[in-house]
């Protein structure tokens, strides 16, 4: 029993979350259309939305995480600041989200099915 609890313990250091931070340039109706052709992209690859300019997707490890860091660095727009961090799942655990001054419950993370 205490084998699977290491194992447990050691997936939170396994699984990762990607985010994604961004601002883009929305004065054109060119430069909105990049925009919300850059965001329809993340959100086809998984990533969700945790706030406006910022996205985020699980991942099941740091090599399921490259993939889609390599995929969101082939549709990086010309113009615009974005950055891309990866945080383990016990980081992004232990992330406090607020409403204003009251503490939001924390979300459990996605259950995801690897197959070997």
């Amino acid at each position: 029993m205490s084998i699977k609890v290491k194992s447990n313990r050691l997936n939170a250091y396994r699984i990762m979350w990607v985010l994604v931070f961004f601002d883009l340039p929305t004065e054109t109706k060119k430069e909105r259309k990049i925009y919300a052709d850059f965001r329809k992209k993340i959100l086809q690859d998984g990533f969700a939305m945790f706030q406006f300019s910022i996205y985020l997707r699980h991942c099941s490890s740091m090599q399921n995480a490259e993939v889609h860091i390599k995929r969101v660095k082939k549709i990086l727009p010309e113009k615009g600041h974005i950055g891309i961090m990866t945080i383990t799942d016990k980081q992004f655990g232990m992330m406090e989200v607020f409403y204003g001054k009251k503490l939001a419950e924390p979300q459990n993370s996605p259950q995801q099915l690897e197959l070997f």
